[in-house]
């Protein structure tokens, strides 16, 4: 288990120091805000969503490791996938943050963002990882209010 803690924590670094998809989307379909208070994250989430299915997907804002990581993996995973598919990944990896511990079914066929399933150990750090996927949420609703994670 502790290998596997290790290459987890290495995802988690690699995505906060060098983040995936971070920046402007120059024609954006789709976007929302949202914000962790407690922590200070801020982020704009942009998807192109063209025929269903999410082209491109980008965000640009602030946030700690657990935020910037998330958004990152999530950009990455939510490419090419329909709303559908996209909408069935926030459940999957909301299920897999909030969970019991040592649930290892809920992080399963997660790929990569199973590497933040181990929040779910620090709740105040469940909201730095999902503040993201909430906005996600948001902005396939289009909504146009400001994600909170309070």
């Amino acid at each position: 288990m502790s290998d596997l803690r290790d290459l987890y924590q290495e995802v988690i670094l690699d995505h906060t120091k060098h983040p995936r998809n971070f920046g402007a989307l120059p024609h954006p379909t789709h976007c929302a805000s949202g914000r962790n208070p407690l922590c200070g994250d801020q982020l704009v989430l942009m998807l192109e969503v063209d025929a269903d299915r999410v082209r491109d997907a980008r965000f640009a804002g602030k946030g700690c490791a657990i935020s910037t990581a998330s958004a990152s993996l999530l950009t990455e995973a939510v490419k090419g996938k329909t709303t559908a598919e996209a909408h069935e990944l926030f459940t999957r990896f909301h299920r897999a943050v909030t969970s019991v511990a040592g649930d290892e079914e809920a992080a399963a066929g997660l790929g990569k963002l199973a590497a933040l399933a181990g929040v779910r150990e620090f709740p105040t750090r469940v909201k730095c990882a999902s503040l993201a996927w909430h906005t996600l949420e948001a902005a396939l609703a289009g909504a146009t209010e400001p994600v909170s994670t309070e």
